[in-house]
């Protein structure tokens, strides 16, 4: 990782990291590994998820006083979920500057949802460590603030999976049954969800994890029974 680099990402990210946490922030284990067992970006990664997670919480506290704990809770997870994390990492850039194995390197780690998300959190952690918690809250809202804004008009979409299960109850559907398939090595695992409501399909959905691939397969059964019976999001 060169000088370049790193000022270069500190720039995007718009607020001073110290050099050797923000190289650790981006050490992915798979080059930790093929570097002779230094440090990874884990225990970054657990701290950043911990601060992210106060942060979201409390903003969403201040600012929603009228919402229920339930709302809060579902407007927190689409936050800071896989994908909406994975999102803001690919606006800033933050792929480009992974520290990856060669395995990792060869099947798209860069670009990959799950690697990114927990990337960004280690930033997150770093940032923590070198400002503490005013600043870091600040770094966080400009990251997420789109999103926490877009949360509390999302509706159903905030949890499709829960959704979709109160809608097939209303109508008398059951429970949602779901099919996983899954395809490719451990280390690129792509997953195909479809989901069934009284033995017919309804929604199909695809992804890098199955929580992600369940998702989006209720999304789109949600909207295909919305169609079906002509009721509103």
């Amino acid at each position: 990782m060169t000088a370049r680099a790193l000022d270069e990402l500190v720039e995007a990210l718009g607020i001073e990291v110290d050099p050797e946490l923000l190289v650790l922030a981006l050490t992915h284990r798979s080059f930790a590994h093929e570097a002779g067992g230094i440090p990874t970006n884990e225990r970054l990664e657990f701290l950043g998820d911990s601060v992210l997670g106060v942060v979201v919480t409390e903003h969403l506290y201040r600012t929603h006083p009228d919402r229920a704990e339930g709302d809060l809770a579902k407007m927190r997870a689409a936050t800071v979920s896989q994908r909406a994390l994975s999102a803001v990492a690919r606006e800033i850039g933050l792929g480009q500057y992974l520290l990856l194995g060669r395995g990792e390197q060869g099947t798209g780690g860069h670009d990959k949802d799950s690697i990114l998300c927990d990337t960004l959190e280690a930033v997150i952690g770093a940032v923590y460590l070198c400002h503490g918690l005013e600043p870091t809250r600040a770094f966080v809202q400009r990251l997420v603030g789109a999103r926490l804004t877009d949360a509390a008009g999302l509706g159903a979409g905030l949890d499709w999976k829960t959704s979709v299960q109160e809608l097939a109850a209303e109508r008398g559907l059951g429970a949602p049954v779901y099919r996983i398939e899954a395809t490719g090595p451990d280390h690129q695992r792509h997953f195909v969800a479809t989901l069934a409501l009284d033995r017919q399909d309804w929604g199909e959905g695809e992804g890098s994890s199955k929580k992600i691939a369940e998702q989006r397969a209720a999304e789109n059964a949600y909207r295909a029974l919305e169609a079906a019976g002509g009721g509103e999001a």
